[in-house]
């Protein structure tokens, strides 16, 4: 693994699922793409069939839990089905070089985009000589 992946893997690492009560809910997980800018961090997820009433997106203690719901088709008999039927989870733990306040989402087309900002302290600048 190249230095910029073990970094990003740093500071957006993916958690493994956990169960609720006494049953193992069925998820599936969804692909993610996680890019490093200088100023923020880009996580994108794939949600297919998500939209934004069925998308929950939620921060607890640096975990950034992500749970995207598909409406069920409401027309017609359905005679076929290949996809999965489960909900979309994923958890990231977050390094504290990221701004929690400034977290901001947007699902476009089953893509779910998240820019997590730097701290102002974790930023590269530039000092001038005197």
């Amino acid at each position: 693994m190249n230095e910029v992946a073990q970094k990003e893997e740093r500071a957006v690492r993916p958690q493994p699922l956990e169960t609720e009560g006494e049953f193992e809910r069925e998820y599936v997980t969804p692909k993610v793409n996680i890019t490093e800018a200088q100023d923020y961090y880009l996580v994108e997820a794939e949600f297919p069939g998500v939209n934004k009433e069925g998308l929950e997106v939620s921060l607890d203690n640096n975990e950034l839990t992500i749970v995207g719901r598909r409406q069920a088709n409401a027309t017609g008999n359905l005679l076929y089905r290949e996809s999965q039927t489960a909900d979309f989870r994923r958890v990231f733990e977050l390094d504290p070089s990221v701004d929690t306040a400034k977290i901001s989402a947007k699902i476009e087309q089953g893509i779910l985009t998240l820019t997590l900002p730097k701290t102002e302290q974790v930023k590269p600048r530039r000092i001038n000589v005197s």
